[in-house]
């Protein structure tokens, strides 16, 4: 049978051990431990393995801790240069912001500047447009005030006074005449037949009119005359055709200059509006009407329906007429093309008739064909007044 026991090849272990252990033992006095061989010769070698083992796992987990430590260092330093790389990105659009910002009030200011501007000059038309109308309305109001006091207040008796004073003259006349009549040696019937003349009738010129004071003198004091009255004395209760408004200097300049600077074919400054200009064209067609009676037509050319109505409406109010006086075959026509308007005026001057053409300052254009006829009267407008024509 063999032994249980263990062979061991360390020379330290020799059968002599013994001995001189227990010979240290009997010198120091102590008493001698008895322990089983297996035992004590086998713990000493397990713990040398175990500590082998243990240093052999640890080093290899120190490595892995050192090698995470500096990756996560590395990871570490990534991040605070990312950082700072946005921060930079930040700043950057924070400035970049900012001067869009900048630029955009910038380009707000410049754009609510304009407007302002533009809204003031705007402001400022409608201010001038609506003081001259301010001013027009006034001086209408002060014209229909001294209208009213001379027309219903003081017109009334003079016109009484005249009457009566017509009345008694009329009578008295009238019993002179009878009284002169009784005591006239009336001739009989056959002496009318022997002194019986032929009257020729006096000639009646064509279309071609001039009012030239050197060569119609007559007539010119006749213009004179009319114009005066309408000056002086204006009859607002008057036959159609008569001018029924008031007739101020500024009119009678106007008129004058047409009749006998121009002859009667030429342009007047415009009075600013359209309504002023009717009326100065009505003393023009009255004074006409009052010369030459039926023969003359007055032909009104306005490129818009909107101004011809306003000639229409402001002739009427101003010479009394009807709608029943407008008409191809009456006395005002009113054209909105100039080619028709010139056939229209070819026909009339072929049939002896007297026409006048009127042209609104509206008209840019003026047709060379307009410029044949014997009367014409265009109005210019004034550069250096706003004018109230345009709507």
């Amino acid at each position: 049978m063999t032994s249980d026991v263990p062979q061991f090849s360390n020379t330290d272990l020799t059968p002599d051990a013994p001995q001189e252990q227990a010979s240290f033992e009997e010198t120091e006095g102590l008493k001698p431990l008895t322990l089983p061989e297996t035992q004590g010769e086998k713990e000493p070698a397990s713990d040398s393995s175990d500590k082998d083992l243990s240093a052999i796992d640890e080093s290899p987990k120190s490595v892995e801790l050192e090698k995470t430590i500096k990756e996560l260092n590395q990871e570490i330093e990534g991040l605070k240069q990312q950082k700072q790389g946005l921060i930079a990105e930040i700043e950057v659009l924070e400035a970049s912001k900012a001067q869009k910002l900048s630029e955009k009030t910038q380009t707000v200011e410049q754009t609510l500047e304009k407007m302002v501007l533009e809204g003031l000059k705007e402001l400022q038309q409608k201010k001038q447009t609506l003081e001259l109308s301010v001013e027009q309305l006034e001086r209408r109001r002060d014209r229909i005030r001294e209208e009213m006091k001379t027309t219903f207040a003081g017109l009334s008796q003079d016109l009484a006074i005249r009457v009566q004073g017509f009345k008694d003259y009329l009578v008295g006349s009238l019993q002179d005449l009878a009284a002169a009549a009784e005591q006239l040696d009336l001739p009989t019937q056959q002496s009318w037949e022997e002194s019986a003349e032929p009257i020729t009738p006096a000639s009646v010129s064509g279309s071609t009119v001039q009012f030239a004071p050197q060569e119609f003198a007559e007539q010119t004091r006749n213009i004179q005359q009319i114009l005066e009255q309408y000056r002086r004395n204006p009859d607002y209760y008057g036959p159609p055709w008569q001018l029924r408004r008031t007739f101020e200097p500024i009119h009678a300049e106007r008129v004058q200059k047409w009749f006998f600077s121009q002859g009667g074919r030429g342009t007047i400054k415009s009075m600013g509006s359209r309504l002023q200009n009717i009326l100065v064209a009505s003393a023009v067609i009255s004074v006409l009407n009052e010369l030459h009676g039926d023969r003359t037509r007055f032909l009104i050319l306005a490129n818009t329906p909107e101004r011809l109505g306003e000639w229409r409406r402001g002739l009427q109010d101003c010479l009394g007429i009807s709608r029943g006086d407008f008409g191809p075959e009456k006395g005002v026509v009113l054209f909105e093309s100039p080619d028709a308007l010139v056939q229209k005026a070819e026909r009339l001057v072929e049939d002896e008739f007297l026409p006048l053409v009127i042209i609104d300052e509206a008209e840019e254009q003026i047709s060379l064909s307009l410029l044949q006829f014997p009367l014409w009267l265009a109005f210019a407008p004034d550069p250096q007044q706003m004018s109230s024509y345009l709507y």
